[in-house]
């Protein structure tokens, strides 16, 4: 029993960091279209920034706090500058947008070894953060119970902004019909670069979660990356809800395979079941309800 409840805990780290990768995704590509390769260096990003703020604040408690707005902040605003750099010309052209944000990721990777080196850097984790907590018999670490907890906050303040206030309104409306929204007197302008203001600002509070469980390098986004846009198209373009059944669903089946056989081999079987839902289900657990569908 002990080995299933400590397996389930497990599943639900993986499930939101996994979370956490793609909710940002959930709005630039599942809403927006846009195929963006360079998601993962806005991950990087945030880890940076998270190891920078350590460098300044000696207090690795205080240093974490600080570093969340501000991983959100660093990730927001490499978003907002390559859509306004690029992807505002490309937004009917999803394979440009695809090759144009792996190009600028590659250039993020050797920005970041340019000032900070090759070699992986290390967070010290907050004291209050070490350890672990006995639930049901398991022992879950807590720096996993905070990485889950913040998944729920950021997936509950995003749910919230999408749907009650005048920015999520007009993102909806822009999505949904861009034409119409601009003559209804909705800037797409502002509302495109907000929205990717938004969804790259979530890579950068990944990015600062990620740090609690490994070490920083140029490439750590990548490792996320074509899970993250897994997470998204399973659980249907554009749905937060379905983003996040589909990242703890993930999360949970690779935990339970990996246990039973090992890590590789958990890969190949979670990637076989994608692809057998993807067969049944190409449109993804959820899709939008339209008036032509219905």
């Amino acid at each position: 029993m002990d080995i299933v409840i400590g397996q389930l805990f497990t599943g639900l780290s993986l499930g939101s960091i996994l979370l956490l990768a793609a909710l940002g995704l959930s709005l630039t590509f599942g809403q927006m279209g846009v195929i963006n390769m360079a998601h993962g260096e806005f991950i990087m990003a945030g880890c940076y920034t998270t190891f920078v703020v350590q460098q300044v604040i000696s207090s690795a408690g205080v240093a974490l706090i600080v570093a969340l707005p501000i991983g959100f902040l660093v990730g927001g605003l490499l978003g907002a500058a390559l859509e306004m750099g690029l992807i505002r010309w490309m937004y009917d052209r999803p394979l440009d947008t695809l090759l144009v944000t792996f190009g600028v990721g590659l250039v993020l990777q050797q920005v970041a070894r340019d000032i900070f080196g090759a070699p992986a850097k290390n967070v010290v984790a907050p004291e209050w953060l070490s350890g672990g907590v006995t639930i049901l018999g398991a022992v879950v670490p807590k720096t996993r119970l905070f990485i889950l907890a913040l998944a729920i906050i950021a997936v509950t303040t995003l749910a919230v902004v999408l749907k009650t206030t005048p920015l999520g309104r007009r993102i909806r409306a822009v999505v949904q019909n861009r034409g119409l929204a601009e003559t209804s007197g909705v800037s797409s302008r502002f509302t495109d670069i907000s929205t990717f203001f938004i969804g790259s600002g979530l890579a950068g509070v990944a990015g600062v979660a990620l740090t609690l469980i490994g070490s920083t390098s140029p490439t750590i986004g990548q490792s996320y990356l074509i899970d993250a846009f897994l997470v998204v198209v399973i659980g249907g373009l554009g749905q937060i809800k379905g983003t996040v059944i589909a990242a703890f669903a993930l999360g949970l089946l690779n935990s339970y395979i990996e246990y039973s056989t090992t890590a590789s081999i958990a890969k190949v079987i979670v990637f076989v079941i994608i692809v057998i839902v993807l067969q049944v289900r190409p449109q993804g657990l959820f899709t939008v309800r339209t008036r032509s569908l219905a």
